[in-house]
């Protein structure tokens, strides 16, 4: 359970995420982080613990060519993703065997560009600059949709979702 927000500008993203990690009891420590960086990533990720450590911790995200970064978006479907499938495989991670329960999410952002990244490795992005991952998610973008700061939007959700708690991590990263 998590709170992961980034706001996408015309300048680049930031994100913003809680520090509450919980599976059969709840930790806190300042070495477990939702949000890395990984070469020129920014990898922020919610749900399973297994997950998000591989794609955090031991993933080496391909670099993107000039070619690539004409269109981030094609790069994330064409090269991220079979990249991460390959190292989720590579360490035994066997997201297909789960069930219909949601295993995963990612925020990603290469370039400066955040890309939302399913369970089912389906990328997807919205036109409102606003995404987000965790059981706390919806309350932070509702707070950013009304006008709230990502620091504020992260402390609402952390008010009304038990499993969001403070202190809150942010990163940054502008556009190429």
């Amino acid at each position: 359970m998590t709170t992961i927000v980034a706001v996408q500008s015309e300048d680049g993203v930031i994100f913003g995420a809680d520090s509450l990690v919980t599976a059969t009891r709840k930790f806190k420590h300042p070495r477990m982080v939702k949000i890395s960086q990984r070469g020129q990533f920014i990898i922020a990720g919610a749900g399973e613990s297994a997950a998000c450590d591989i794609a955090q911790h031991i993933w080496t995200p391909p670099v993107p060519t000039a070619t690539d970064k004409r269109d981030f978006y094609h790069f994330v479907i064409a090269k991220v993703v079979p990249s991460l499938k390959a190292c989720f495989k590579e360490h035994d991670y066997k997201w297909e065997e789960k069930g219909d329960e949601t295993k995963f999410s990612f925020l990603i952002a290469v370039g400066g560009e955040v890309f939302d990244i399913a369970d089912d490795f389906a990328v997807s992005l919205t036109d409102t600059g606003f995404y987000g991952v965790g059981s706390g998610s919806s309350l932070a973008i509702g707070a950013l949709e009304a006008g709230a700061s990502i620091e504020d939007a992260l402390t609402i959700a952390s008010r009304h979702d038990p499993y969001t708690a403070a202190p809150f991590l942010y990163m940054e990263q502008k556009k190429v």
